[in-house]
């Protein structure tokens, strides 16, 4: 028998009350909440070059691996993703499995670096990071693990620089452009990147986060907060929520040359996979990368996909390479509880291995 029209409308009117006190449940703890830290991992400052700063983490073990890690995350967001919260640090990990871990931060340009180019980036201030590392460990190479674009320019450091990388990891790195599997990369070649940069100098972040939420706007601009009215009653869940939200939306503005690179170089003409990129002056061979190398990609990545990262193995001269498959998204791979029980061990595993 079906339900009378009264009975449906009674029954709408009880979800949306339940709805609404549930919202409001959720608001008042969020009104309430205190200021919520993020990437507390104790670290100390060791270098800082204009934004750029190099932070050293204290170490968490007494048993270290003998060879230091440097991390070099992307430019257009933050690098405390990695050390979101403690139960969810891909960095407390590593340092518990004996990684001696450093990292760059980036900082926040403002109109004054809207000059600053690829080459400064990556033989300027990576460059001079490593070489800091390097003679306070009194070691002529390191480890160096690069994040999405910072692995792209760490992939490009290496095939300058070979002498000075003892082990080169990738994460989520884009490398081959030429794909279709992404929204962003098909965006990015229609993208008028030149006049955006001839017009505004340095590249907003707010821009660029606008764009990365639309590449899924249902479940990244409503079905999350739809999502946390079921979480009203747990505490931990919201805390957690807005920990992720401070990330997404801390989009630090992009030095305007840089990205017209990154853009026409790479998304629109794909040099780098070519060995057609230049920097400095000097073309980017990656048969130069012979140190061995663990490649690592999110299956399920919306940002990077497989297609993009998974070409850099065959394109490098290393012997000693690995291909690793995460079962999970671009953010997945630094905080849910797969990467911090399979990742973080197997990445230490693999370079404790070879240091």
């Amino acid at each position: 028998m079906k339900n009378h029209p009264t009975e449906n409308i009674e029954q709408l009117f009880k979800e949306a009350a339940e709805t609404n006190r549930k919202l409001v449940k959720s608001m008042e703890i969020l009104m309430n909440l205190p200021d919520i830290d993020v990437g507390t991992t104790p670290k100390e400052l060791v270098y800082q070059e204009d934004k750029m700063k190099l932070f050293h983490y204290k170490p968490l073990v007494d048993e270290l691996c003998p060879v230091p890690l440097l991390i070099t995350y992307a430019l257009v967001n933050r690098q405390y993703m990695m050390d979101l919260q403690p139960d969810r640090s891909l960095i407390r990990n590593l340092l518990e499995h004996g990684q001696d871990v450093y990292i760059i931060d980036w900082g926040y340009p403002k109109p004054g670096d809207r000059y600053l180019t690829m080459d400064d980036y990556i033989n300027g201030y990576i460059d001079n990071a490593i070489d800091t590392i390097r003679q306070k460990s009194k070691l002529d190479k390191i480890n160096l693990l690069g994040v999405c674009q910072g692995g792209t320019f760490s992939v490009i450091y290496s095939a300058l620089h070979p002498e000075k990388i003892r082990n080169l990891v990738t994460m989520v790195t884009p490398i081959d452009f030429d794909t279709e599997d992404g929204l962003l990369n098909i965006w990015a070649k229609d993208l008028p990147i030149d006049n955006i940069v001839d017009t505004l100098g340095i590249v907003p972040g707010d821009m660029l986060n606008i764009g990365f939420l639309m590449l899924k706007p249902l479940q990244l601009s409503i079905d999350k907060y739809v999502t946390l009215t079921d979480a009203y009653e747990r505490k931990e869940i919201i805390e957690n929520f807005v920990r992720m939200e401070k990330w997404i939306f801390d989009s630090p503005d992009q030095a305007g040359e840089t990205m017209r690179q990154f853009v026409n170089d790479l998304y629109k003409n794909n040099l780098l996979i070519k060995n057609k990129l230049v920097i400095d002056g000097k073309s980017i061979n990656l048969k130069k990368i012979n140190m061995p190398l663990l490649n690592i990609y999110a299956e399920q990545d919306h940002l990077v996909p497989p297609s993009s990262t998974k070409p850099l193995n065959d394109a490098v001269s290393s012997k000693d390479k690995t291909l690793f498959a995460f079962p999970g998204g671009h953010i997945g791979i630094y905080v849910s509880s797969r990467s911090q029980t399979e990742l973080a061990p197997a990445i230490s595993e693999w370079l404790s291995q070879r240091s």
